[in-house]
């Protein structure tokens, strides 16, 4: 069942960009979390430009298909925004929309998962790293629906399964367990500065849930999914369109030149 992880014997070497694009986006989680603190819509928007600016830098140097991946995890991740915040209202940002910085930054948490998941460290150890996202991961699942907290959180507890099965069953079960480390932070800092706030019952399962609740990093595998699967047909797709558009002009040219 666990045929997708890496070989324990496979070696792999640890590059700076891998560990330094990590790194990055841990900090810009924490810098922009303390700047929305009191922002306004105006200072939302030029963290997002920067945002933009950021994301578009640590694409340079990466292919064609990890490029792809993060457009569509942008778009796929920034609908679902607009559908689960704006729509269902199953957590909230300050001012009820979905600020300009939040797309961009949707893009860069995916390319860390990426870029920790492809790097030295997490291919060398996938065991071990496994073990200690289960363990911390199953054990704030089982707090939140304890009875301890005074807040449930049986939609964490959901979640935290259905990450599970992702990482059984998934094609990219290092990527999944990156994004735990990322999204984690990402969660429990925007929430702690008030940038958004999740609801206290989960408005389509009417399940109570935490803030954030324990297993949010099951909807950003996800994007991840939705984003390694779709990469591959959206470069062939283009790819044909791109050889028809060739070949339609080739046609276009002999047929002017004949006459």
């Amino acid at each position: 069942m666990l045929r997708h992880f890496p070989r324990t014997d496979t070696l792999n070497t640890h590059r700076i960009r891998d560990y330094g694009i990590a790194a990055f986006t841990f900090l810009s989680v924490a810098v922009s979390s303390l700047l929305e603190i009191d922002a306004s819509i105006d200072r939302q928007q030029l963290l997002g430009a920067f945002a933009w600016m950021f994301l578009g830098a640590l694409l340079i140097g990466e292919n064609r298909e990890t490029k792809a991946q993060v457009v569509i995890a942008v778009l796929f991740a920034t609908v679902g925004e607009h559908f689960a915040s704006i729509y269902m209202g199953g957590y909230t940002y300050r001012f009820e929309n979905v600020p300009a910085y939040v797309p961009p930054g949707h893009g860069m948490v995916y390319l860390t998962a990426v870029a920790l998941a492809r790097s030295g460290l997490f291919v060398r150890h996938p065991g071990k790293i496994a073990v200690f996202v289960i363990a911390v991961w199953g054990t704030w699942s089982l707090w939140g629906i304890s009875g301890y907290p005074d807040r449930g959180d049986w939609v964490g507890a959901l979640l935290f399964a259905i990450f599970l099965a992702w990482l059984i069953i998934g094609r990219s079960p290092m990527v999944y367990l990156a994004a735990f480390f990322i999204t984690t932070w990402l969660e429990l800092i925007g929430t702690a500065v008030g940038a958004w706030k999740w609801a206290a019952i989960d408005p389509l399962l009417g399940w109570p849930q935490g803030n954030p609740p324990s297993g949010v990093g099951a909807w950003y595998c996800l994007v991840d999914a939705v984003a390694i699967g779709g990469a591959g047909p959206t470069l062939q797709g283009i790819r044909r369109i791109r050889n028809w558009y060739k070949s339609n002009n080739g046609v276009m040219d002999r047929t002017r030149n004949s006459s």
